[in-house]
């Protein structure tokens, strides 16, 4: 896969968005994307271009409300093949540990 995006799609709304969140990452289902959610957003894998804004706009589109904040940041490597989680083991080398604080 070479095209890794996060995406992030909520309404504007003052009360919990998580039903909302949760149909536009259910929207991805029907596109071949791998994703992962986080509380950020969702990190989005594909093989085209084309496929990743296809499933952006079914998450976009999911989301009933009258106001609808989305993001898609793109990273689109045309000459090689990195997947997002090759991305996090990159920098894990160079930190010689998990990228993450495993501490409560």
């Amino acid at each position: 896969m070479t095209v890794v995006a996060l995406l992030s799609v909520a309404p504007v709304i003052e009360d919990s968005m998580a039903s909302e969140v949760a149909k536009a990452v259910d929207a991805l289902e029907g596109y071949d994307v791998r994703y992962e959610t986080n509380p950020m957003g969702t990190v989005i894998e594909a093989e085209t271009t084309d496929e990743l804004f296809a499933a952006a706009q079914a998450a976009h589109d999911a989301v009933d409300a009258d106001r609808v904040s989305t993001v898609l940041k793109i990273d689109d490597k045309r000459t090689r093949d990195a997947t997002a989680s090759e991305k996090v083991e990159a920098v894990e080398t160079q930190l010689g540990r998990p990228a993450r604080n495993t501490e409560d």
